[in-house]
């Protein structure tokens, strides 16, 4: 076999692996290993590029951001600030018919901004928002829906493991990522709450919900603005300490998870939420989160590694070119290979195996490599509201442990917000400026 079959054979060798159920870096790791051995006819390359891949990885200051983040989003988690977020969004929005959701969807957006993470976002709100709907009249499928739907927010944005790990991966700034991911953010959150008015105005009988403005008028009747600024007082404190000290040039992004990561405890412990042993199992929680993600980005990189090798990126790229497409052609045929696969990977596994794959062409289309940052972070978080991966539906199953909730329930619920992801990703592959727009008035 030449490389190019090598390396082309490899691509649907890792497709077959991960649906056996193999780990995704395993199959990648093996894959790869075997690939260099094949080419190259020498195991000791395959195990210097694996070590040149492990020690590249792990030097790098940036990657530090992925565990501090991690750290503030577990610490903030067990402090019940999502909690005290989502009580807030609640009070302002049940006025509105399906007024729950949309505070499901604030909230999320703002726990979002000291998080960064989906999974979080969707064990959080599946034990906070989904009983809380439920108690107010909410349909179960919509319920499930909203909270799997707005969990993407955690995604994109800022901070957003996934926008380091891109920006990483194209030696762009991570400053810049999480600026640009702003917009689209506030964007595909305004979206889901028209969509939720929707919802509950035409098919009312879906949405369910209609005694929720006496059920929480009883429950709020003696909250007063001051109970509210106390609860909301923690999150502005982070998002001020994280993306103030971004955005204003002050902090580096690794500085900026160190200080709220800091901060994050400082709160915790102020509201006597957090025990030695909390703190210890936060600690062995952030080091399996930032295990797992290096370990991928380690066999992602090794992978890369021997694709270029074998001259696939080169290949896939004159190839592309060869076709003669214009932009348009080119971003519909990636939004549909983003889709695909985030049927039965991860994000972060898409954007370290395919985005590599791409460069070469872009350089020709002269494409602004922020903006399409942004564009795969959304198309490849789709898929995590469709079957069968779903990560973030199969993480609210396992948090909600009801098993009068199936995971077709929570799938059918999600399908409309996947829908509603697919549409803005549109608006923001015609108009770039909506991620791009706020660079020009960066510091950074």
């Amino acid at each position: 076999m030449t490389p190019i079959e090598i390396g082309a054979a490899s691509v649907a060798l890792i497709v077959v692996l991960i649906y056996t159920g193999l780990y995704i870096p395993i199959a990648l790791g093996l894959v790869s290993f075997v690939g260099v051995w094949i080419i190259r006819g020498e195991p000791d390359i395959a195990t210097a590029l694996l070590s040149e891949s492990i020690a590249r990885t792990i030097s790098e200051l940036t990657f530090a951001t992925i565990p501090l983040f991690a750290l503030m989003g577990l610490v903030t988690s067990k402090a019940g600030v999502g909690k005290d977020v989502y009580e807030v969004a609640n009070f302002v929005f049940y006025r509105i018919r399906g007024g729950l959701g949309i505070a499901t969807v604030a909230a999320n957006a703002v726990f979002a901004a000291i998080t960064g993470s989906s999974i979080a976002s969707a064990s959080v709100f599946t034990r906070v928002a989904v009983p809380e709907m439920r108690r107010f009249g909410f349909k179960t499928r919509f319920s499930v829906g909203v909270v799997a739907g707005s969990s993407v927010l955690g995604m994109l944005i800022p901070p957003s493991n996934m926008l380091i790990i891109y920006a990483i991966v194209t030696e762009q700034s991570i400053g810049q990522m999480f600026i640009a991911g702003i917009v689209p953010g506030i964007l595909l959150a305004i979206a889901y709450g028209v969509l939720i008015i929707f919802l509950a105005y035409l098919v009312p009988r879906y949405v369910g919900g209609q005694e929720s403005k006496e059920v929480a008028a009883e429950d709020w009747a003696n909250l007063t603005w001051f109970d509210l600024v106390g609860k909301v007082t923690p999150v502005l404190i982070l998002v001020f300490v994280v993306l103030g000290g971004i955005y204003g040039g002050v902090v580096t992004p690794v500085e900026a998870g160190a200080l709220g990561a800091a901060a994050a405890i400082l709160i915790a412990l102020a509201k006597k939420a957090l025990t030695w042993r909390d703190f210890w199992e936060i600690l062995v929680e952030t080091g399996h989160i930032a295990a797992s993600i290096l370990f991928l980005i380690i066999t992602a990189s090794m992978y890369s590694r021997m694709l270029g090798i074998a001259g696939l990126p080169t290949l896939f790229g004159e190839f592309l070119i060869d076709m003669d497409l214009n932009l348009v052609q080119l971003m519909v045929i990636y939004v549909i290979l983003l889709i695909l696969l985030g049927t039965i990977l991860d994000t972060s596994s898409i954007i370290l195996i395919v985005v590599p794959l791409f460069l070469v062409v872009l350089d020709s289309f002269g494409v602004d490599l922020v903006w399409f940052g942004i564009v795969t972070v959304v198309g490849a978080e789709i898929g995590l509201l469709t079957p069968p991966l779903g990560i973030s539906c199969f993480v609210i199953k396992s948090t909600i442990n009801d098993p009068t909730v199936s995971l077709f329930d929570i799938f059918s619920g999600a399908f409309p917000f996947a829908v509603t992801m697919l549409l803005v990703l549109i608006i923001l592959i015609a108009f770039p400026g909506l991620s791009t727009g706020l660079l020009g008035m960066s510091f950074i």
